[in-house]
Protein backbone atom coordinates (compact mmCIF):
# COMPACT_ATOMS: atom_id res chain seq x y z
CA UNK A 1 0.00 0.00 0.00
CA UNK A 2 0.79 3.38 -0.58
CA UNK A 3 -0.21 6.95 0.50
CA UNK A 4 -0.74 7.41 -4.00
CA UNK A 5 -3.42 5.03 -2.78
CA UNK A 6 -5.92 7.18 -0.93
CA UNK A 7 -9.10 8.31 -2.75
CA UNK A 8 -9.69 11.77 -3.88
CA UNK A 9 -10.89 14.31 -1.36
CA UNK A 10 -13.94 16.58 -2.04
CA UNK A 11 -16.46 18.32 0.04
CA UNK A 12 -20.33 19.07 0.05
CA UNK A 13 -20.61 22.87 1.32
CA UNK A 14 -17.94 24.73 2.47
CA UNK A 15 -15.21 22.45 3.99
CA UNK A 16 -13.62 22.23 7.56
CA UNK A 17 -11.36 19.73 7.86
CA UNK A 18 -10.82 19.55 4.46
CA UNK A 19 -10.08 23.28 3.71
CA UNK A 20 -7.28 23.67 1.80
CA UNK A 21 -6.70 20.45 0.50
CA UNK A 22 -7.39 21.27 -2.91
CA UNK A 23 -5.18 24.04 -2.93
CA UNK A 24 -2.04 22.40 -1.16
CA UNK A 25 -2.86 19.39 -1.18
CA UNK A 26 -0.81 18.47 2.02
CA UNK A 27 -1.19 21.09 4.78
CA UNK A 28 2.21 21.54 6.25
CA UNK A 29 2.65 24.04 9.53
CA UNK A 30 2.30 27.08 7.37
CA UNK A 31 -0.24 25.97 5.19
CA UNK A 32 -2.37 25.05 7.82
CA UNK A 33 -1.84 27.99 10.15
CA UNK A 34 -2.72 30.32 6.97
CA UNK A 35 -5.99 28.16 6.45
CA UNK A 36 -7.38 27.42 9.85
CA UNK A 37 -5.56 30.03 11.70
CA UNK A 38 -5.09 29.50 15.79
CA UNK A 39 -6.48 28.75 18.72
CA UNK A 40 -6.53 29.54 22.44
CA UNK A 41 -5.74 26.41 24.85
CA UNK A 42 -8.68 25.45 26.98
CA UNK A 43 -8.70 24.46 30.76
CA UNK A 44 -10.72 20.67 31.14
CA UNK A 45 -13.90 22.43 32.50
CA UNK A 46 -14.10 24.74 28.81
CA UNK A 47 -12.95 21.34 27.17
CA UNK A 48 -15.78 19.41 28.04
CA UNK A 49 -18.40 22.47 27.92
CA UNK A 50 -17.13 22.36 24.10
CA UNK A 51 -17.76 19.11 23.80
CA UNK A 52 -20.96 18.95 25.02
CA UNK A 53 -22.31 21.87 23.13
CA UNK A 54 -21.70 20.85 19.62
CA UNK A 55 -22.86 17.15 20.27
CA UNK A 56 -19.20 15.53 19.63
CA UNK A 57 -19.53 11.83 19.39
CA UNK A 58 -16.26 9.82 18.20
CA UNK A 59 -16.24 8.92 14.55
CA UNK A 60 -14.45 5.62 14.89
CA UNK A 61 -17.83 3.95 14.89
CA UNK A 62 -19.24 3.71 17.88
CA UNK A 63 -20.14 7.46 18.31
CA UNK A 64 -19.87 7.39 22.38
CA UNK A 65 -20.13 11.49 23.21
CA UNK A 66 -16.74 12.43 23.88
CA UNK A 67 -17.34 15.09 26.97
CA UNK A 68 -18.04 11.77 28.80
CA UNK A 69 -15.07 10.23 27.73
CA UNK A 70 -12.77 13.46 29.46
CA UNK A 71 -14.75 13.48 32.52
CA UNK A 72 -14.74 9.39 33.01
CA UNK A 73 -10.71 9.96 32.83
CA UNK A 74 -10.65 13.30 34.67
CA UNK A 75 -12.64 11.25 37.62
CA UNK A 76 -10.20 8.32 37.30
CA UNK A 77 -7.20 10.49 37.78
CA UNK A 78 -8.72 12.23 40.85
CA UNK A 79 -9.41 9.03 42.42
CA UNK A 80 -6.46 7.18 41.24
CA UNK A 81 -4.12 10.46 41.70
CA UNK A 82 -2.49 9.91 38.65
CA UNK A 83 -1.70 11.78 35.37
CA UNK A 84 -3.54 10.92 31.97
CA UNK A 85 -2.56 9.64 27.99
CA UNK A 86 -4.17 10.83 25.14
CA UNK A 87 -4.50 8.41 22.60
CA UNK A 88 -5.13 9.15 19.02
CA UNK A 89 -6.78 6.26 16.80
CA UNK A 90 -5.53 6.46 13.48
CA UNK A 91 -5.30 2.80 12.63
CA UNK A 92 -8.20 2.78 10.46
CA UNK A 93 -8.58 -1.33 10.19
CA UNK A 94 -11.66 -1.69 7.92
CA UNK A 95 -10.56 -2.47 3.99
CA UNK A 96 -12.99 -0.13 2.81
CA UNK A 97 -12.17 2.89 5.76
CA UNK A 98 -10.24 5.75 4.35
CA UNK A 99 -11.15 9.15 6.11
CA UNK A 100 -8.63 8.80 8.72
CA UNK A 101 -6.16 8.36 6.41
CA UNK A 102 -7.07 10.73 4.01
CA UNK A 103 -6.68 13.55 6.81
CA UNK A 104 -3.59 11.77 7.94
CA UNK A 105 -1.84 12.35 4.91
CA UNK A 106 -3.32 15.81 3.84
CA UNK A 107 -4.09 17.83 6.93
CA UNK A 108 -1.85 15.68 10.07
CA UNK A 109 -1.63 19.43 11.98
CA UNK A 110 -5.50 18.79 12.85
CA UNK A 111 -5.23 15.70 14.28
CA UNK A 112 -2.32 17.05 16.40
CA UNK A 113 -3.97 20.03 16.82
CA UNK A 114 -7.33 18.20 18.60
CA UNK A 115 -4.71 16.15 20.56
CA UNK A 116 -2.43 18.90 21.99
CA UNK A 117 -6.04 20.61 23.01
CA UNK A 118 -7.14 17.46 25.45
CA UNK A 119 -3.32 16.97 26.40
CA UNK A 120 -3.03 20.36 27.70
CA UNK A 121 -6.37 20.75 29.36
CA UNK A 122 -5.62 17.52 30.79
CA UNK A 123 -2.22 18.13 31.48
CA UNK A 124 -1.23 14.29 30.39
CA UNK A 125 1.27 12.69 30.73
CA UNK A 126 1.79 11.67 26.95
CA UNK A 127 0.13 11.75 23.33
CA UNK A 128 0.44 8.52 21.64
CA UNK A 129 -0.80 8.15 17.67
CA UNK A 130 -1.39 4.42 16.57
CA UNK A 131 -1.55 4.04 13.13
CA UNK A 132 -1.50 1.05 11.01
CA UNK A 133 1.60 -0.86 9.46
CA UNK A 134 0.65 -0.32 5.95
CA UNK A 135 2.98 2.33 5.67
CA UNK A 136 -0.19 5.33 4.80
CA UNK A 137 -0.23 8.12 6.74
CA UNK A 138 3.52 7.39 8.57
CA UNK A 139 5.23 10.23 6.81
CA UNK A 140 3.01 12.57 6.52
CA UNK A 141 2.26 12.84 10.55
CA UNK A 142 5.88 11.96 11.15
CA UNK A 143 6.58 15.16 9.58
CA UNK A 144 4.22 17.65 11.01
CA UNK A 145 5.51 16.34 14.60
CA UNK A 146 8.96 17.53 13.23
CA UNK A 147 7.42 21.06 12.86
CA UNK A 148 6.03 21.82 16.04
CA UNK A 149 5.91 21.85 19.57
CA UNK A 150 3.40 19.56 21.07
CA UNK A 151 2.42 20.29 24.95
CA UNK A 152 3.70 16.94 26.25
CA UNK A 153 6.03 13.99 25.07
CA UNK A 154 4.16 12.69 21.68
CA UNK A 155 4.84 10.00 19.77
CA UNK A 156 3.41 7.34 17.37
CA UNK A 157 3.24 3.98 17.54
CA UNK A 158 2.75 1.39 14.80
CA UNK A 159 0.07 -1.93 14.86
CA UNK A 160 -0.68 -4.45 12.31
CA UNK A 161 -3.28 -3.70 9.66
CA UNK A 162 -6.06 -5.47 10.83
CA UNK A 163 -9.27 -5.45 11.20
CA UNK A 164 -9.63 -5.76 14.97
CA UNK A 165 -6.27 -3.65 15.58
CA UNK A 166 -7.78 -0.63 15.67
CA UNK A 167 -10.49 -1.75 18.71
CA UNK A 168 -9.40 0.08 21.24
CA UNK A 169 -8.74 -2.18 24.10
CA UNK A 170 -6.39 -3.92 21.17
CA UNK A 171 -4.74 -0.67 20.31
CA UNK A 172 -4.14 -0.19 23.94
CA UNK A 173 -2.61 -3.34 24.57
CA UNK A 174 -0.54 -2.93 21.29
CA UNK A 175 0.54 0.04 22.52
CA UNK A 176 1.74 -1.44 25.88
CA UNK A 177 3.54 -4.04 24.08
CA UNK A 178 0.97 -6.98 24.56
CA UNK A 179 -0.55 -8.99 21.76
CA UNK A 180 -2.48 -6.60 19.11
CA UNK A 181 -5.75 -8.06 19.95
CA UNK A 182 -8.73 -7.25 22.21
CA UNK A 183 -8.69 -8.16 25.75
CA UNK A 184 -10.80 -10.60 26.92
CA UNK A 185 -12.85 -8.72 29.53
CA UNK A 186 -13.69 -5.76 29.16
CA UNK A 187 -11.07 -3.08 30.18
CA UNK A 188 -12.05 0.75 30.60
CA UNK A 189 -8.99 2.91 29.03
CA UNK A 190 -10.43 5.69 31.12
CA UNK A 191 -9.48 3.29 34.16
CA UNK A 192 -6.50 1.29 32.91
CA UNK A 193 -5.01 2.32 29.77
CA UNK A 194 -1.94 3.17 28.34
CA UNK A 195 1.00 2.38 31.09
CA UNK A 196 -1.73 1.44 33.17
CA UNK A 197 -2.44 5.27 33.44
CA UNK A 198 -6.09 6.66 32.88
CA UNK A 199 -6.52 6.98 29.10
CA UNK A 200 -8.66 9.22 26.59
CA UNK A 201 -8.82 7.66 23.28
CA UNK A 202 -10.53 8.18 20.85
CA UNK A 203 -10.53 8.44 16.62
CA UNK A 204 -8.43 10.97 14.39
CA UNK A 205 -11.31 12.84 13.31
CA UNK A 206 -12.89 12.93 16.07
CA UNK A 207 -9.78 15.20 17.26
CA UNK A 208 -9.78 17.32 13.95
CA UNK A 209 -13.08 17.95 14.74
CA UNK A 210 -12.23 19.31 18.37
CA UNK A 211 -9.51 21.25 16.22
CA UNK A 212 -11.98 23.12 14.60
CA UNK A 213 -14.54 23.46 17.24
CA UNK A 214 -11.91 25.35 19.11
CA UNK A 215 -11.43 27.68 16.71
CA UNK A 216 -14.62 28.56 15.71
CA UNK A 217 -16.56 28.09 18.71
CA UNK A 218 -19.87 26.52 19.89
CA UNK A 219 -22.03 28.95 17.65
CA UNK A 220 -20.43 28.61 14.11
CA UNK A 221 -19.81 25.21 14.58
CA UNK A 222 -23.48 24.11 15.10
CA UNK A 223 -24.88 27.05 11.96
CA UNK A 224 -23.56 23.69 10.11
CA UNK A 225 -25.75 20.09 9.84
CA UNK A 226 -28.48 19.77 11.63
CA UNK A 227 -29.08 21.02 15.27
CA UNK A 228 -29.24 17.08 16.79
CA UNK A 229 -25.88 16.25 15.18
CA UNK A 230 -23.82 19.49 14.05
CA UNK A 231 -21.16 19.65 12.16
CA UNK A 232 -19.86 17.95 9.29
CA UNK A 233 -18.86 14.05 8.58
CA UNK A 234 -16.34 12.31 6.98
CA UNK A 235 -17.42 9.78 4.40
CA UNK A 236 -15.78 7.07 2.74
CA UNK A 237 -17.78 6.19 -0.65
CA UNK A 238 -16.27 2.93 -2.71
CA UNK A 239 -17.45 -0.12 -3.89
CA UNK A 240 -19.49 0.32 -7.17
CA UNK A 241 -19.11 3.97 -7.48
CA UNK A 242 -17.34 5.66 -10.47
CA UNK A 243 -15.48 8.41 -8.64
CA UNK A 244 -14.75 6.52 -5.37
CA UNK A 245 -13.46 9.43 -2.81
CA UNK A 246 -13.31 10.45 0.56
CA UNK A 247 -16.45 13.12 1.41
CA UNK A 248 -17.03 15.94 3.76
CA UNK A 249 -20.22 16.82 4.07
CA UNK A 250 -22.87 18.50 6.94
CA UNK A 251 -25.03 16.53 8.61
CA UNK A 252 -28.30 16.12 7.33
CA UNK A 253 -27.20 16.11 3.83
CA UNK A 254 -29.50 13.79 1.79
CA UNK A 255 -27.53 10.36 1.21
CA UNK A 256 -28.46 10.05 -2.84
CA UNK A 257 -26.82 13.60 -3.15
CA UNK A 258 -23.31 12.24 -2.11
CA UNK A 259 -24.08 8.59 -3.84
CA UNK A 260 -24.66 11.13 -7.50
CA UNK A 261 -21.85 12.95 -7.14
CA UNK A 262 -19.49 9.92 -6.80
CA UNK A 263 -21.13 8.05 -9.46
CA UNK A 264 -22.35 5.75 -7.17
CA UNK A 265 -24.42 2.18 -8.57
CA UNK A 266 -26.38 1.44 -5.70
CA UNK A 267 -27.71 -1.81 -7.69
CA UNK A 268 -30.21 -3.88 -4.92
CA UNK A 269 -28.74 -3.13 -1.62
CA UNK A 270 -26.01 -0.59 -0.06
CA UNK A 271 -23.82 -1.01 2.89
CA UNK A 272 -23.02 1.39 5.47
CA UNK A 273 -21.28 1.61 8.62
CA UNK A 274 -19.03 -1.13 7.39
CA UNK A 275 -18.20 -4.51 7.48
CA UNK A 276 -19.86 -4.63 11.03
CA UNK A 277 -22.50 -2.24 9.58
CA UNK A 278 -25.56 -3.14 7.90
CA UNK A 279 -27.27 -3.51 4.72
CA UNK A 280 -30.08 -1.06 3.51
CA UNK A 281 -32.09 -1.35 0.66
CA UNK A 282 -31.78 1.10 -2.34
CA UNK A 283 -35.43 2.33 -1.86
CA UNK A 284 -34.19 2.99 1.72
CA UNK A 285 -31.17 4.83 0.62
CA UNK A 286 -33.37 7.40 -1.06
CA UNK A 287 -35.06 8.56 2.49
CA UNK A 288 -31.77 8.48 3.83
CA UNK A 289 -30.10 11.85 5.56
CA UNK A 290 -26.49 12.06 6.42
CA UNK A 291 -26.48 11.86 10.36
CA UNK A 292 -26.74 8.69 12.53
CA UNK A 293 -30.57 9.19 13.23
CA UNK A 294 -30.71 9.38 9.38
CA UNK A 295 -29.61 6.02 9.19
CA UNK A 296 -31.24 4.50 12.18
CA UNK A 297 -34.87 5.66 10.35
CA UNK A 298 -34.11 2.61 7.80
CA UNK A 299 -32.55 0.23 10.22
CA UNK A 300 -28.44 1.41 9.42
CA UNK A 301 -25.89 2.90 11.25
CA UNK A 302 -23.72 5.78 10.61
CA UNK A 303 -20.92 3.88 12.13
CA UNK A 304 -17.41 5.28 11.08
CA UNK A 305 -19.19 6.86 7.38
CA UNK A 306 -18.32 4.07 4.93
CA UNK A 307 -21.04 3.93 2.17
CA UNK A 308 -20.58 0.85 0.08
CA UNK A 309 -23.07 0.26 -2.57
CA UNK A 310 -23.05 -2.95 -4.69
CA UNK A 311 -23.80 -2.19 -7.93
CA UNK A 312 -26.05 -4.14 -10.25
CA UNK A 313 -22.87 -5.99 -12.00
CA UNK A 314 -21.69 -8.03 -9.29
CA UNK A 315 -23.22 -11.32 -7.04
CA UNK A 316 -24.22 -9.71 -3.62
CA UNK A 317 -24.52 -12.99 -1.94
CA UNK A 318 -20.27 -13.85 -3.58
CA UNK A 319 -19.33 -10.95 -1.79
CA UNK A 320 -20.60 -10.94 1.35
CA UNK A 321 -19.75 -14.73 1.18
CA UNK A 322 -16.19 -12.99 0.72
CA UNK A 323 -16.26 -10.41 3.31
CA UNK A 324 -17.66 -13.16 5.79
CA UNK A 325 -14.70 -15.27 5.75
CA UNK A 326 -12.38 -12.25 5.79
CA UNK A 327 -14.41 -11.38 9.22
CA UNK A 328 -13.83 -14.96 10.53
CA UNK A 329 -10.31 -14.68 10.28
CA UNK A 330 -9.84 -11.70 11.84
CA UNK A 331 -10.70 -13.69 14.66
CA UNK A 332 -8.74 -12.70 17.80
CA UNK A 333 -9.61 -16.45 18.53
CA UNK A 334 -9.75 -16.01 22.29
CA UNK A 335 -13.63 -16.84 22.74
CA UNK A 336 -15.78 -19.79 21.17
CA UNK A 337 -18.07 -17.21 19.36
CA UNK A 338 -15.47 -15.87 17.34
CA UNK A 339 -13.08 -18.80 17.34
CA UNK A 340 -15.80 -21.78 16.29
CA UNK A 341 -19.13 -19.55 15.88
CA UNK A 342 -17.85 -17.05 13.11
CA UNK A 343 -16.27 -20.25 10.85
CA UNK A 344 -19.78 -21.71 11.26
CA UNK A 345 -21.33 -18.32 10.18
CA UNK A 346 -19.06 -18.47 6.83
CA UNK A 347 -19.91 -21.59 6.23
CA UNK A 348 -23.62 -21.25 5.97
CA UNK A 349 -23.35 -17.85 4.08
CA UNK A 350 -20.60 -19.76 1.47
CA UNK A 351 -23.33 -22.32 1.25
CA UNK A 352 -25.94 -19.77 0.45
CA UNK A 353 -23.78 -18.22 -1.88
CA UNK A 354 -23.13 -21.15 -3.67
CA UNK A 355 -26.89 -22.54 -4.15
CA UNK A 356 -27.14 -24.08 -1.05
CA UNK A 357 -30.70 -24.16 0.69
CA UNK A 358 -28.57 -22.81 4.22
CA UNK A 359 -30.43 -19.59 4.92
CA UNK A 360 -31.96 -21.28 7.96
CA UNK A 361 -28.53 -22.09 8.96
CA UNK A 362 -26.96 -18.56 8.94
CA UNK A 363 -29.85 -17.59 11.39
CA UNK A 364 -28.65 -20.05 13.63
CA UNK A 365 -25.00 -19.25 13.77
CA UNK A 366 -25.66 -16.19 13.80
CA UNK A 367 -28.09 -16.48 16.68
CA UNK A 368 -25.19 -18.22 18.53
CA UNK A 369 -22.63 -15.79 18.35
CA UNK A 370 -24.68 -13.04 19.12
CA UNK A 371 -24.13 -10.69 22.11
CA UNK A 372 -21.67 -13.54 23.67
CA UNK A 373 -17.92 -12.46 22.30
CA UNK A 374 -15.49 -11.08 24.10
CA UNK A 375 -15.67 -8.10 22.10
CA UNK A 376 -18.05 -6.99 19.72
CA UNK A 377 -16.39 -8.39 16.39
CA UNK A 378 -19.19 -11.49 16.41
CA UNK A 379 -21.92 -9.59 17.13
CA UNK A 380 -21.01 -6.61 14.05
CA UNK A 381 -20.08 -9.82 11.36
CA UNK A 382 -23.94 -11.45 12.32
CA UNK A 383 -25.11 -7.93 11.45
CA UNK A 384 -23.85 -7.84 8.42
CA UNK A 385 -24.32 -11.49 7.18
CA UNK A 386 -27.86 -11.23 8.17
CA UNK A 387 -29.01 -7.81 7.01
CA UNK A 388 -27.84 -9.15 3.81
CA UNK A 389 -30.21 -11.94 3.87
CA UNK A 390 -33.17 -9.34 3.79
CA UNK A 391 -31.71 -7.02 1.60
CA UNK A 392 -30.10 -9.57 -0.92
CA UNK A 393 -33.49 -11.77 -0.67
CA UNK A 394 -34.48 -12.20 -4.08
CA UNK A 395 -30.55 -13.13 -4.93
CA UNK A 396 -31.19 -15.64 -1.98
CA UNK A 397 -33.98 -17.36 -3.54
CA UNK A 398 -32.48 -17.46 -7.51
CA UNK A 399 -29.15 -19.10 -5.80
CA UNK A 400 -31.56 -21.41 -3.87
CA UNK A 401 -33.70 -22.39 -6.99
CA UNK A 402 -30.37 -23.06 -9.16
CA UNK A 403 -30.50 -20.27 -11.21
CA UNK A 404 -27.96 -18.88 -9.19
CA UNK A 405 -28.01 -14.04 -10.50
CA UNK A 406 -26.02 -15.00 -13.26
CA UNK A 407 -23.28 -12.62 -12.34
CA UNK A 408 -19.83 -12.66 -10.79
CA UNK A 409 -17.97 -12.11 -8.22
CA UNK A 410 -15.81 -8.91 -9.02
CA UNK A 411 -14.64 -7.72 -5.58
CA UNK A 412 -16.86 -4.37 -5.16
CA UNK A 413 -16.21 -5.68 -1.16
CA UNK A 414 -12.29 -4.78 -0.92
CA UNK A 415 -10.22 -7.64 1.12
CA UNK A 416 -6.70 -6.71 1.81
CA UNK A 417 -5.48 -10.15 0.91
CA UNK A 418 -7.12 -10.02 -2.55
CA UNK A 419 -4.83 -7.78 -4.28
CA UNK A 420 -1.66 -8.98 -2.51
CA UNK A 421 1.04 -11.18 -4.21
CA UNK A 422 1.10 -14.92 -3.33
CA UNK A 423 -3.37 -14.55 -2.80
CA UNK A 424 -4.62 -18.55 -4.14
CA UNK A 425 -7.75 -19.42 -5.53
CA UNK A 426 -8.94 -22.91 -6.06
CA UNK A 427 -9.78 -24.11 -10.08
CA UNK A 428 -10.81 -27.69 -11.14
CA UNK A 429 -10.03 -29.60 -14.44
CA UNK A 430 -13.45 -30.73 -15.49
CA UNK A 431 -11.83 -33.18 -17.51
CA UNK A 432 -10.61 -34.75 -15.04
CA UNK A 433 -13.49 -34.58 -11.89
CA UNK A 434 -14.92 -37.78 -11.42
CA UNK A 435 -17.14 -36.37 -8.43
CA UNK A 436 -15.64 -38.52 -5.72
CA UNK A 437 -17.00 -35.58 -3.33
CA UNK A 438 -13.52 -36.15 -1.24
CA UNK A 439 -13.17 -32.47 -1.29
CA UNK A 440 -16.08 -31.30 0.04
CA UNK A 441 -15.65 -33.48 3.38
CA UNK A 442 -11.91 -32.24 4.02
CA UNK A 443 -12.88 -28.69 3.03
CA UNK A 444 -17.15 -27.92 3.38
CA UNK A 445 -15.87 -24.32 4.72
CA UNK A 446 -15.33 -23.57 0.73
CA UNK A 447 -16.77 -26.83 -1.43
CA UNK A 448 -20.00 -28.28 -1.44
CA UNK A 449 -21.59 -30.62 -3.97
CA UNK A 450 -23.58 -29.50 -6.86
CA UNK A 451 -26.93 -31.68 -7.99
CA UNK A 452 -25.12 -34.38 -9.73
CA UNK A 453 -22.11 -34.75 -6.96
CA UNK A 454 -19.39 -32.56 -8.63
CA UNK A 455 -17.70 -29.61 -6.66
CA UNK A 456 -18.87 -26.04 -6.46
CA UNK A 457 -16.48 -23.33 -4.70
CA UNK A 458 -16.48 -19.35 -5.07
CA UNK A 459 -14.50 -18.37 -7.73
CA UNK A 460 -12.46 -15.65 -5.78
CA UNK A 461 -9.00 -15.38 -3.81
CA UNK A 462 -9.14 -17.77 -0.80
CA UNK A 463 -8.75 -16.05 2.84
CA UNK A 464 -5.15 -16.99 4.67
CA UNK A 465 -7.03 -18.84 7.41
CA UNK A 466 -8.86 -21.12 4.46
CA UNK A 467 -5.79 -22.02 2.24
CA UNK A 468 -4.97 -24.86 4.42
CA UNK A 469 -8.53 -26.26 3.99
CA UNK A 470 -8.18 -25.98 0.09
CA UNK A 471 -4.71 -27.73 0.28
CA UNK A 472 -6.01 -30.85 1.80
CA UNK A 473 -8.71 -30.62 -0.74
CA UNK A 474 -6.24 -30.71 -3.64
CA UNK A 475 -3.68 -33.58 -1.78
CA UNK A 476 -6.82 -35.94 -1.30
CA UNK A 477 -8.46 -35.51 -4.66
CA UNK A 478 -8.08 -39.23 -6.48
CA UNK A 479 -8.45 -37.94 -9.98
CA UNK A 480 -5.50 -34.54 -9.57
CA UNK A 481 -8.76 -32.45 -10.85
CA UNK A 482 -8.50 -29.86 -8.27
CA UNK A 483 -5.49 -27.30 -8.08
CA UNK A 484 -4.52 -23.75 -6.39
CA UNK A 485 -3.84 -21.15 -8.83
CA UNK A 486 -2.69 -17.62 -7.87
CA UNK A 487 -5.45 -15.20 -7.33
CA UNK A 488 -3.55 -12.24 -8.82
CA UNK A 489 -2.88 -14.21 -12.40
CA UNK A 490 -3.86 -11.42 -15.29
CA UNK A 491 -5.83 -14.44 -16.83
CA UNK A 492 -8.85 -14.22 -14.05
Amino acid sequence: MSEAQVPPVTAIGVPRITAGFDEYGRLDLLAHQEVHGGFAALSSGELIGLADRIELRGRGGAGFPFARKVRAVLDSCRRQDLPPVIVVNGTEGEPPSWKDKAVLTRGPHLILDGAALAAAALDAEEIVIGIADDGIGESSITAALAERRMPCPTRIVTVPHRFISGEGGALVRGINGEAHIPPGRKVRSSDNGVMGLPTLLSNAETFSQLAIAARLGPWEYNAVGIPEEPGTVMLTVGGSATNPAVVEAPSGTPLMDVLNMCGADIGPGLLVGGYHGKWISAKAAETVTISRKGFAKVGGTLGAGMLIPIGSKTCPLGEVAQVVQYLAGESAGQCGPCRLGLPDLARAVTLVSLGGNAVDNVRQAAGVVKGRGACSHPDGTSRFALSSLEVFEKDVNAHANGEGCGKPVRGILPLPYTAEKGARRLALDWSRCDGHGLCSAVAPEIIRLDSNGFPAFPQTPLPPWLENGARKAVNVCPALALRLDDATASSN
